[in-house]
């Protein structure tokens, strides 16, 4: 039998039938990723298997680099057969990281490979999958399309331009909504260099230099407009951790101004900007429908060394540890619910260890009047908890606190085009999880309640409550 086969993960009989009969078909509604919009606009076309598997996966590149490959054949110029082989070299020992199953999902489900991927058959498998490519065009478009995706959300900052976009709206041969989300980050860094490149981006657009933070929120708001037009559903923000501390309108102009004269900012007040941008983001995405997402708990770039040599966003990332998440993300999340201005929410948490901390708290903040079903997310596994027993923690964690029938599931979150069977993954998981519950006696074994469960979980929810 091959590794990757109907029942793969699917442990009890009442598992077997929920995956097959309800979770397998649904389509997915990928509502955070980071896939490049110009590579669907433009449909590209994948040169080799290199290319569509192993550009920009960070998560591959860490296991490389932990199975001693140089640092040549991961990020650096070594031909794409030396890469590969690299990686091949590198799959086999990732047995019991995730990454073992995702690279037999990803053979399996668009290559047709069932055999397990080593040093050994690394090149006849290269070429098998290459062939697959040019046979049956594995471009960008088609690769969604095969992982039946209704709805794609990329990752943008506000002073992009959105051209592919534009393109793809225009475009009705293309079924998949791709929409643009507002990931505002460059705002926020007032404190580095970065600010002094945003400023100038932002010049770039409206004509004139921003003189004040009043400035910067009028035009982040016409940004918000130029997006919502193109259809965006949600917003997105990274940050170290959760953050909350007042100010009056003259200390936050105070401390723009320290930042457009690229003066010594505190953490103190940085910490005040992060408090009153975040709370100005949300009254306009309340208005408008949106969702917004928080990401909290990463400790980024922590090898200095090789950040200066490859940049950002290349693996060299980990789990903060910081003690105040609680206490800032309830009185955050309250002041915006105290002016009646808090938007959808989805707050992912990647410290583990704060699972029920963000659980309890978003649990605080569900009373509205829209019949919208559980308005602030305690959101999927993510990043370091994208794994088998990340998801069951924060599948348990919520049932726990909140509504797991209410979950808007599974997010990508990925650069590569073949990442979607971690949706496949997920699935088999969570009618796995219920179906232990079902067969133990802790769930009912009720055909219409499971059904409503699996379908909610996978695709249902998330569709309604990205809805604007």
């Amino acid at each position: 039998m091959a590794f990757i086969h109907d029942d793969f993960m699917l442990t009890n009989e009442t598992a077997k039938n929920l995956y097959h009969t309800y979770a397998e078909k649904m389509p997915i509604f990928d509502y955070h990723c980071h896939l490049i919009p110009a590579w669907i606009a433009e449909d590209h076309e994948f040169s080799d298997i290199t290319e569509v598997w192993l550009a920009g996966d960070h998560y591959k590149w860490r296991a490389m680099r932990a199975n001693g490959i140089p640092e040549e054949k991961i990020t650096g110029n070594a031909s794409p057969e030396e890469k590969f082989a690299a990686w091949a070299e590198t799959a086999e020992a990732t047995i019991g990281n995730p990454l073992f199953h995702w690279t037999q999902l990803e053979l399996k489900r668009y290559f047709d490979i069932d055999d397990l991927l080593t040093k050994d058959n690394w090149k006849e498998i290269y070429d098998k999958a290459n062939r697959v490519i040019k046979e049956k065009k594995l471009t960008g478009r088609k690769l969604i399309e095969m992982s039946n995706v209704t709805f794609v959300g990329t990752t943008d900052n506000p002073t992009d331009s959105l051209e592919h976009h534009d393109v793809l709206l225009a475009d009705d041969s293309f079924k998949t909504t791709v929409a643009p989300s507002f990931r505002p980050d460059e705002a926020f860094h007032i404190d580095d260099s970065r600010f002094v490149g945003f400023l100038d981006r932002m010049e770039a657009i409206f004509g004139s230099r921003l003189t004040s933070y009043q400035e910067l929120v009028e035009q982040l708001e016409q940004r918000v407009d130029f997006f919502d037009q193109r259809g965006t559903v949600a917003s997105d923000h990274a940050l170290e951790q959760m953050v909350y501390s007042e100010a009056t309108d003259e200390e936050i102009e105070a401390i723009f101004q320290k930042a457009l004269n690229q003066e010594a900012i505190s953490a103190g007040e940085k910490e005040q900007y992060l408090t009153r941008i975040l709370i100005d983001l949300g009254k306009m995405y309340a208005e408008r429908g949106w969702a917004m997402q928080i990401h909290f708990g990463a400790l980024r770039n922590n090898n200095e060394y090789w950040y200066d040599k490859l940049g950002p966003d290349v693996g060299f990332d980990s789990i903060h540890d910081s003690v105040n998440d609680g206490r800032n993300l309830n009185r955050l999340l309250n002041a915006m619910e105290r002016k009646q201005q808090l938007p959808k929410m989805v707050i992912y948490n990647l410290n583990p260890t704060q699972n029920h901390v963000v659980a309890s708290a978003v649990a605080n903040f569900q009373v509205n009047d829209q019949g919208i079903k559980s308005k602030v997310q305690f959101g999927a596994g993510w990043w370091f908890n994208d794994t088998e027993q990340g998801m069951l923690r924060q599948m348990e964690t919520l049932a726990d606190h909140g509504l797991l029938m209410n979950f808007v599931g599974m997010l990508t979150d990925s650069r590569s085009f073949v990442s979607y069977p971690r949706h496949e993954y997920f699935r088999r998981i969570l009618c796995n999880y219920v179906g232990e519950q079902v067969e133990v006696g802790k769930f009912p074994n009720e055909e219409a309640l499971l059904k409503r469960l699996i379908e909610n979980v996978c695709y249902n929810n998330a569709v309604a409550f990205f809805k604007k």
